[in-house]
């Protein structure tokens, strides 16, 4: 697989934004109340998901059951700046299905022009997000095994990068670059240097 630079940065945004959802000013988690807030402020949020739809496809956390199928590495590696046209919600079918709460927010996006090209990037960023598996080397733009995407498996200890599944310091490499994006976000690490 091969994640393009749009998904990357999109990715990182959808990370940063529901880090900022998740506490309050005194650190109590309160990232389910302010969730719920937003989806039932999906009326006014529509009019945002073309201009920062990572602050949008928050309300989708947790929305989507995924099955194991190469339409994710298609998706993830489009590059929509660029020309590329991103595949549209309906042709994800096959391999995302939608939790009961969620359906009605779909609806509301849906009926929106760019609802259905939203749609299947707030399943990207969302599958993206569940399946943390994968490698620095990915979210980079490195080619990965494209069957770790596909229908080979995918959950989330299948490695998604076919370097890191050979070498055998990848377990190491991983817990370096896990804490390295966590201290670029303003997290102590865990041997408390910082």
């Amino acid at each position: 697989m091969k994640l393009s630079p749009y998904f990357y940065q999109l990715r990182t945004a959808y990370q940063a934004e529901l880090d900022d959802l998740a506490s309050d000013s005194e650190g109590h988690d309160v990232l389910h109340k302010r969730l719920a807030q937003k989806r039932r402020e999906i009326g006014f949020l529509v009019q945002m998901m073309d201009v920062a739809p990572e602050m949008v496809a928050v309300v989708f956390h947790r929305a989507f059951r995924f099955t194991p199928n190469a339409l994710w590495a298609t998706l993830l590696a489009c590059h929509p700046d660029e020309g590329d046209v991103l595949p549209e919600w309906p042709s994800l079918a096959p391999a995302v299905a939608l939790e009961p709460w969620a359906t009605d927010i779909a609806k509301a996006v849906l009926s929106e022009p760019t609802g259905p090209r939203f749609m299947a990037i707030a399943a990207g960023l969302e599958y993206l997000h569940q399946h943390g598996s994968i490698g620095q080397g990915a979210a980079q733009g490195a080619d990965t095994d494209d069957e770790a995407l596909g229908d080979a498996g995918d959950d989330e200890s299948t490695p998604l990068s076919a370097d890191d599944a050979s070498d055998p310091q990848s377990h190491e490499s991983q817990e370096e670059a896990r804490a390295d994006w966590l201290a670029d976000l303003g997290f102590d690490r865990k041997d408390g240097s910082v």
